[in-house]
């Protein structure tokens, strides 16, 4: 096995891993021509299922990942990417990681964890 099947999937699911702390940063899509722009650049690009086309994480941020290590399961159906996040912030709602949000056990009520890095509002304005 080479790298991901993607004749089994068009899209297969990657976490993106912050490589120095191990910080899971968020869970994305990759097709075939993502995966091998993420190779070729070194730049992560994912494909965006709402959008339906290719997502250069950062290209409206400028908060990009740069590919540090990657990895793929034991069915070669998953990817773990291991990045640089550089800019701070993975979420498009301005936080380090997409997942912020804590279910507390005990009580069942949602916490936010941390802060955000950027203000949406003025990173993604219509125009």
């Amino acid at each position: 096995m080479n790298g991901p099947d993607f004749e089994k999937h068009d899209l297969i699911p990657v976490i993106a891993q912050d490589h120095q702390t191990g910080d899971v940063l968020m869970l994305a899509y990759m097709n075939r021509e993502a995966y091998e722009e993420t190779l070729r650049t070194g730049r992560v690009c994912y494909w965006s299922r709402s959008r339906r086309k290719l997502w250069r994480k950062g290209e409206q941020s400028g908060h990009v990942q740069e590919l540090k290590r990657l990895f793929f399961d034991c069915d070669a159906d998953t990817l773990l990417v291991q990045v640089d996040q550089i800019g701070g912030a993975a979420c498009h709602e301005g936080y380090r990681s997409c997942f912020f949000r804590r279910i507390d056990l005990e009580t069942g009520e949602v916490c936010v964890q941390g802060a955000r890095v950027f203000d949406p509002a003025n990173v993604y304005k219509e125009g």
